[in-house]
């Protein structure tokens, strides 16, 4: 019967064992030093080297030229404890999993009292100590705690937290680890060239992963493999199907597939896999396994140098170019996908069916909502521009004096498509903005001087413009027809919104007031250089509707996005009654108003008092009676304002109490 390859390269001395130089350095320091405890406790993974190392411990301990790091092997203790010796009388080596009570405890201690009969120390050797029961340590408490001078214990366990705590404080502490692959891999060929048996390279990473680092299982499955060796030796191929391990060439179509976005070929292989018989579980274990990889490759370009990547040449090759063509947002929500999808596996009735709804979770980013999808969407529109796909044209591209096509337009705010134009000037005005002819004036001083609507004209024959005496209107709002072809003008109403907290900020810092009003207002929309406010309560409307208001609210507009602007407040109310109206194209200039519309006008001074929503930032004129139209609504205003003719109130005071009342507002000191 052939020895086993864990048995028989099993390591005789501490240079021999493989990866644990942080235990076996320190060991042999204490030796050679003479510094020796009576107890000492090594913990780690099962097949990492702890009961060898308890073993290589007891040798050196009873050399004849010890205690010493390097035992002669030549000795009797020597030669009795070698890997394949007959073990010494005075060195006992007991499994705890079948012998942890408490009589096999008390039996211990009693031979523990018996001298060495051969040796220089008597060496107990606990494997699986956390299976001692309670009652079998504090048995062994006593004589741990004070043995004789000839008495040494090793504890070995892969659990050192279920060891009694008083028992583990009594004892030197050395924590074994996993070997690491690039030294499991020496172990592999050291072995195989002693066996002679040839071994592709392509095979040592599928040991080594199945082995899951761990000395004795890893040699165990290259046993395995060297048994059913033909020839030939062991090949790639007789590995795969031997260890059940997925064959590369499918993890490459599936990678390959996902990375062009290709569902026909994802599925496909999906089904090879099903026909082939191989395990879901097992696949997709193995693919997140690849996107483990990828992402250490795309993360850092030296993994596969470093031995952080383990894999065959011309298998890295194509690693690395699967790894460029996939972006690290996308290879980590496909690594967090087949996580999660294992998980749902453990219990499934049908494997494939999960895991083919894992893929289409990965091809469909468009369905989910959380940071991932929506990192992998950009990156895949990246991708695309990369690519050379001719992206939709942007609104900058088009001449200014072209209006904008309803579909682009749509495409980049929120306006409806018939009122999109790329100049203020060639815009088409609502009711509420039509200038009124003008003698000899520019077009657009009947808007600015705050004129009526065309209805009103035929009441009024002469222009208002020229009698209105206006101030000089501030900085940050003239001249919004010479910003209109500035950067300003291509910011939209999406764009704005998303600014606005920062407008509201640039407003704190010039008027208190005036922020609190804006509590509760929205962006409408965005006109050029216009931009119009909306506010549920009206008579706020009026009070943001005053100059100062607005020119605060034009000035921080032009810190926040540049440039000047013209602001306007209005209620939604008579943003409905804009609606509603006809397009102003598909009728001629009225020059009369129309019926039943007149009558509806207020007194001049009611109604000057009245049409702060339809005012602008450059409304500001010393003459109250100039006639603006009221809300568009068939019934006149109610008698609101009458009470305030009567009675004479504070208008500031009148606004703090509709703040505070309606708004939930409070005085800031």
């Amino acid at each position: 019967m052939a020895l086993a390859l864990y048995r028989k390269y099993r390591p005789a001395t501490f240079a021999e064992v493989v990866g644990q130089e942080h235990v076996t350095e320190p060991l042999r320091t204490a030796l050679a030093s003479g510094r020796i405890n009576h107890a000492y406790l090594f913990s780690g993974p099962r097949g990492c080297g702890k009961t060898s190392s308890a073993r290589i411990m007891a040798r050196s301990l009873n050399c004849v030229q010890g205690p010493t790091p390097d035992p002669c092997g030549e000795c009797g203790p020597c030669r009795a404890l070698a890997p394949e010796g007959p073990g010494s009388v005075d060195v006992t080596e007991l499994d705890a999993a079948s012998h942890g009570g408490v009589d096999d405890a008390r039996e211990l201690r009693d031979r523990a009292f018996y001298a060495p009969a051969e040796s220089r120390y008597r060496v107990f050797i606990i494997d699986e100590a956390h299976m001692v029961t309670p009652q079998g340590f504090n048995a062994l408490l006593k004589i741990v705690e004070e043995p004789p001078e000839h008495l040494i214990f090793i504890f070995a366990t892969t659990e050192p937290d279920k060891v009694l705590t008083t028992i583990r404080s009594r004892t030197h502490h050395y924590p074994f680890r996993l070997i690491p692959p690039s030294a499991m891999r020496e172990l592999l060929e050291r072995n195989v060239a002693a066996e002679g048996v040839s071994v592709e390279p392509a095979v040592y990473p599928l040991v080594i992963r199945a082995g899951g680092g761990s000395a004795r299982d890893t040699q165990s499955v290259l046993d395995q493999l060297l048994a059913g060796a033909g020839p030939e030796g062991v090949t790639y191929e007789r590995a795969v199907a031997l260890l059940g391990v997925t064959d590369s060439a499918l993890i490459d179509a599936v990678v390959d597939a996902l990375a062009s976005d290709d569902a026909t070929n994802v599925f496909g292989t999906i089904d090879r896999l099903a026909e082939a018989g191989h395990d879901p579980r097992r696949f997709a274990t193995d693919l997140l396994d690849r996107f483990r990889d990828l992402i250490l490759l795309r993360s850092v370009p030296e993994a596969a140098d470093n031995g952080m990547v383990s894999a065959p040449e011309e298998q890295i090759e194509r690693m690395v170019g699967q790894a460029e063509r996939l972006q690290p947002g996308t290879l980590t929500r496909y690594a967090e996908i087949l996580h999660n999808g294992l998980l749902e596996m453990r219990g499934a009735t049908s494997p494939r069916l999960v895991l083919e709804l894992l893929c289409s979770r990965m091809l469909l980013p468009e369905v989910a909502t959380d940071e991932g999808a929506v990192l992998q969407r950009l990156e895949r529109m990246e991708r695309r521009l990369a690519a050379g796909v001719p992206a939709a044209p942007q609104q900058s591209q088009q001449p200014a004096s072209e209006p904008v096509e309803p579909e682009a337009a749509q495409a980049s705010s929120n306006r409806p498509p018939e009122r999109v134009f790329q100049r203020p000037s060639q815009r088409a005005a609502t009711p509420q903005e039509r200038p009124a002819p003008s003698r000899g004036g520019r077009p657009g001083a009947a808007e600015s001087s705050g004129a009526t609507r065309p209805s009103d004209s035929a009441a009024a024959p002469e222009p208002t413009v020229p009698t209105v005496s206006a101030p000089t209107p501030s900085p940050a709002v003239n001249e919004p027809a010479a910003a209109s072809g500035g950067g300003q003008g291509q910011v939209d109403v999406a764009g704005l919104r998303q600014y606005w907290p920062q407008v509201l900020a640039a407003v704190r810092t010039q008027s208190r007031s005036t922020e609190a009003l804006l509590t509760g207002a929205t962006v409408h929309s965005v006109e050029g250089t216009t931009v119009t406010l909306t506010h549920p309560a009206q008579p706020l409307v009026r009070r943001l509707s005053e100059p100062r208001n607005l020119d605060c609210i034009a000035r921080a507009l032009g810190q926040v996005v540049s440039g000047t602007w013209t602001v306007r407040c209005v209620h939604p109310s008579a943003l409905a009654g804009d609606e509603q109206s006809p397009a102003p194209q598909a009728r001629p200039q009225p020059s009369r108003p129309e019926p039943g519309k007149a009558r509806t006008y207020q007194r001049p001074s009611d109604s000057a008092s009245r049409s702060g929503d339809a005012s602008r930032a450059r409304v500001t004129t010393s003459e109250p009676d100039i006639p603006l139209p009221p809300e568009p609504e068939d019934e006149p205003y109610p008698p609101e304002p009458v009470e305030a003719e009567a009675e004479p109130v504070d208008p500031e005071a009148r606004a703090r109490r509709l703040i505070t009342e309606h708004l939930g507002g409070r005085p800031i000191d």
